[in-house]
Parts: structure tokens; sequence; C-alpha cells
């Protein structure tokens, strides 16, 4: 059985062996410092490794490290990053940690005296930045560069400006990234990014040089409430340009690729949820389905929606609004129990994610407390399929080496005991 045929079984609901994924998105990676310690670990060539994303400092996951880890998924990458330059040009680079890292031409980087790191949009640094690392920070948070608000000259395609039809570059980038995937023997995940209502790692427009409109974050979450009819023309728009979007990249993908990473927009906090469930069902479940719809009427494909927190509520909503995959199933949420979750609603949705608790088992836990809580999450979350393992969320930097050896033994030794 090859990787792929493993994942749509899980995807199927069907029973067998638990699929891995380790780095096929930006939500289910690994920080660049873990991604080089596990080369060392297992082996593999000592080289800078690329850093994938920069917004969080995920590095690349080659294949050699995918088959040490186990890993039955891939994934495609878009043109540019978070902060809107091209995945191209790549050179060396020294991390504040001292860690000898790959980056794309257009990671440019300003250091101020106290060692604070400032990244700037598009590679601009006539441009105020609009990426930071603190001085003894690991991964970069988007800068607010919010404009002084007119309530009588809010204007929404300022926030759509975002939203546009592939350009011819898009277009041979993704030809580009399919034919290398084509044929691959491990499932493929895929995006082509405008499909993420309301994220909130995007509203302050990171990639933008001069944002207007509402970028402030607290002000967006206002705007859910005060201006709704700011916000429904924001997601009509575009909805319209995914969907054409789409349909060219449908073209482009056909069947090499399995899974559309559709949305990270955050609903959950630790203990609750961002809006209530009314204002989902108004202001995003009828463009999420219309999104969910046309995938399923055109394509093979399996959506899945990413979304932190103590979603429970929203369980429902997800699954009518069509996404077939919930991530990072964040089991230490109110509400968010494994047993339950798969229980009550583990015949309609796969869940991609939930293995072990990465903000406190995995960095700070023991190898056998790791390997005790992996175990038990797959004994809740396996049983009829309908599971990708994966953590909860991406593995952080400074997780011991040993405890993430620790949960992969434990995955692949849990799918030889054949559960």
């Amino acid at each position: 059985m090859t990787s792929r045929e493993k994942v749509w079984r899980a995807l199927r609901h069907e029973a067998g062996p638990v699929p891995v994924d380790f780095g096929s998105t930006g939500v289910t990676g690994l920080h660049i410092s873990c991604v080089a310690a596990l080369r060392e670990h297992y082996g593999l060539d000592r080289h800078p490794v690329r850093v994938c994303e920069p917004f969080q400092m995920l590095g690349e996951i080659e294949d050699d490290l995918a088959d040490a880890l186990g890993s039955d998924c891939t994934g495609v990458n878009g043109r540019t990053t978070m902060f809107g330059f091209a995945n191209e040009g790549w050179r060396e680079w020294r991390t504040p940690w001292g860690q000898e890292v790959m980056v794309p031409d257009g990671f440019r980087v300003r250091v101020d005296a106290g060692g604070e790191h400032y990244l700037f949009p598009q590679g601009d640094t006539t441009v105020p930045p609009s990426g930071h690392m603190p001085a003894s920070g690991y991964f970069f948070d988007a800068i607010v560069r919010q404009e002084p608000i007119d309530e009588d000259r809010l204007d929404p395609a300022d926030n759509c400006v975002e939203f546009q039809r592939l350009a011819p570059e898009d277009i041979a980038h993704w030809q580009r990234e399919f034919a290398r995937v084509k044929g691959s023997t491990r499932s493929v995940t895929g995006g082509i990014g405008g499909t993420g209502l309301g994220d909130i790692a995007l509203v302050p427009g990171p990639f933008l040089k001069h944002p207007k409109g509402i970028r402030d974050v607290n002000e967006w979450y206002i705007s859910l409430v005060e201006r709704r009819d700011y916000v429904h023309r924001i997601f009509a728009h575009q909805c319209e340009i995914a969907l054409e979007n789409l349909a060219e990249y449908a073209r482009i993908a056909g069947d090499a690729m399995d899974i559309l990473f559709v949305c990270g927009t955050d609903f959950g906090t630790q203990h609750s949820q961002f809006c209530s469930v009314a204002t989902f069902d108004e202001l995003y479940a009828p463009y999420y389905r219309r999104i969910n719809d046309w995938v399923h009427r055109h394509t093979g494909w399996k959506t899945f929606k990413h979304s932190c927190g103590a979603v429970r509520p929203l369980m429902e909503r997800f699954i009518d609004c069509g996404f077939d995959i919930l991530n990072p199933v964040q089991c230490s949420a109110t509400g968010m129990e494994a047993a339950g979750l798969k229980t009550d609603f583990g015949d309609r949705i796969v869940y991609w994610g939930g293995g072990v608790d990465t903000q406190h088992v995995l960095p700070f836990g023991t190898p056998a407390e790791v390997t005790a809580q992996v175990t038990e999450r797959l004994a809740a979350f396996s049983p009829s399929g309908g599971y990708i393992f994966n953590t909860i969320h991406n593995i952080q930097a400074r997780t011991p080496t040993e405890n993430i050896v620790a949960m992969v033994d434990a995955v692949h030794a849990f799918n030889r005991r054949g559960g």
C-alpha cells in the first residue's frame, strides 16, 4: 500500500494504518531548528535547511527526512511567502539563535541596536516593515500598520486588493509544482490562497507595502459585529475571485492533488470562540459552502479546514459547510476531548492532527509522557479510519529532539501493532 492509498483509506473512513503528515502544509510543519536537529539525529546530509515559510520560520521537509519520519503526505507550495516575496534566489542567512539557513532573496531583514529583527513586505526595505522577530524570538509576528479609520470613507475594496486573479507567473509556478509531484506515492496537499475568509494572520496584510482598509486585529473583530455589510462585501468579492482561480488551479492540478487547503481562519480560543454560531452562520457559512460545493462538484479533492481552539459548538457548521477535514484538533481546549470528538463527529469529518499537545507535553514533557499521550490519542481517533496523525499545529522551536523522535516512534509502533 502506498502512502497515498493509506491516506485515501483514512479519508474514506476505512480502517487501516494511521497515515502521518509532517510538513505538507503551513500548519502541520516543523520549526527550522527542529528540522535541522532531526536531520542530524537520523544521520542525513547536513546542510542549511530552507525556510519554506518565514512567518512561522518553518523548515522544508526534504524527501530523505520525510522517509525517515515515515510521512505519507507532501505539499505543493505557493509562489510567494506570507510577506509577499517569491520563494526563489536562495541564499544563506544566520538566525538570531545562530543557525545557518537558506532564505529567499526577498527575505530582507533590518536589525536594530537591541537585536530586534524586522522583515519587509515584498522585500522592499524602503517601506515600513511588516514583520517583527524579538531579539529572543524564533519567528515573526505581523506588524499592524492600521491607517486612521474614517467611518464615512471606509471602502471594502481596500480590504480586497490582495484577492486577484492568478497571474501568468502564478500559473507557470503551479504548472511546475504539479509536474514535480505528479506520480508521487505520497498524498498531495495544495491551495491557491484567497479562500480563507477573515484569516487573522492575513488581515494586517504582511505582504502589502501600504495596507489600507481595516487591518488592525481588534478592529477586524469589532467589524464582525458593527460593520457586517462591509465584511459581507469583502467575502463576496473574495469568493468570486477564489472560484475563478480554483477553476484554473483545478485545470492545472487535475488528479495530481488530493487535498485542498481552504481555510486557516481560527474560530476558537482556549475556552471559547471568536464569534457566535449565529455570526458564523450569517457571515462565513454562505461563502464556505459555495467554495466547498464547487470543489466537490468539479474535483475529487477533499477540503481542509484549519481552526485552533474550542470549536466544538461550530463542528456541525463546519460539516454542514462541506469541510471534509478539521485541523489541528486542539484537544487541550474546552470541549475538545479526543474521545468525545470521535464519538460525536468522527464518522462525518476527518481529524488531521490532535496527536500530541504542542503547548505542554511535546515541548516540556518526557519522552515517556509523549509516547503515552500519542498512544492514547491514536487509540481514540483511529478506529474506523477518519484520522491522519499530526501534532496540534506546528512543532515549535526548542522542542527536544528526543521528544519528537519518541512521538514518531510511538505512531509507527501503534501501526505495527495494528492499533
